[in-house]
């Protein structure tokens, strides 16, 4: 059951982390450290890269001593393989349905970025590294998904300290390699065009992790809770999944 729960964890902390990138933090990194704008202020890239992405790692650290902290507690609890499934089950199959709206409320929640008058101010170690840990940290900056909280909750049901840790460096890790998706970029009109292509993926990522989170509450279900509850998530799932495919995504207003 651990191993089960291990590789839900790492599923939705990667799930989590890709749809972050689409957060007005994430974009602001992928316009602000590139090589094009590493050049314009006297900059190598590849070291504010490898600073950024240590100081993501190192959030995600954070993140997760606290997670492996939960975790601790959950294995005290000892909550039992049908009971820690079902919540899973249920968590995700809610978080499904925030990110959906369906509820009538949604992401982005925590509407804070990251200070940009750090570019101006510091050396590359400060500002890469310095916004590295917010990203990696997931929570200290706008939360694009309820696969966020999710993932704490999922790494801390694993009830073993090590994984959940373990979770939080993945995340924070698949946070910071973001950056690397601006290597390629050395000229504006590079920039511009990224920019383009990187906007029009928002909306799938979006429902991508969205099919995650109900595939992770569908399976979970069906491992070790009763099949009245099970059949109930699976309900849900489908149904969630034709509305969204129904439903118009509604706007959001990005405030920085």
């Amino acid at each position: 059951m651990n191993m089960v729960m291990l590789m839900f964890g790492v599923v939705i902390a990667l799930a989590a982390a890709v749809r972050s990138t689409w957060s007005p933090c994430g974009q602001s990194m992928l316009s602000q450290i590139t090589p094009v704008a590493e050049a314009g202020r006297g900059q190598r890239f590849g070291r504010t890269a490898a600073w950024f992405i240590a100081g993501a790692v190192l959030g995600g650290m954070t993140l997760g001593g606290v997670m492996a902290a939960a975790a601790a507690l959950v294995r005290v609890a000892d909550l039992g393989a049908g009971a820690t499934l079902g919540l899973v089950a249920f968590l995700a199959l809610s978080g499904a349905a925030i990110d959906s709206r369906v509820l009538g409320f949604g992401p982005p929640f925590l509407p804070r970025q990251v200070d940009e008058d750090w570019l101006a101010k510091y050396r590359p170690w400060v500002y890469g590294g310095g916004f590295g840990w917010q990203i990696g940290t997931g929570v200290t900056t706008y939360v694009m998904t309820a696969a966020v909280p999710l993932t704490i909750v999922v790494a801390a049901l694993t009830g073993s300290p090590a994984a959940a840790f373990g979770v939080g460096v993945l995340f924070g890790l698949a946070r910071g390699l973001a950056v690397l998706l601006g290597l390629p970029l050395r000229t504006l009109a590079d920039l511009y065009a990224f920019h383009r292509r990187f906007t029009a993926w928002g909306e799938p990522v979006r429902r991508a992790v969205i099919g995650v989170q109900l595939a992770v509450a569908v399976i979970a279900a069906w491992i070790a809770t009763p099949v009245v509850f099970a059949v109930g998530i699976s309900a849900g799932a489908l149904a969630l999944v034709a509305w969204d495919r129904s439903a118009r995504p509604a706007p959001t207003r990005l405030v920085s």
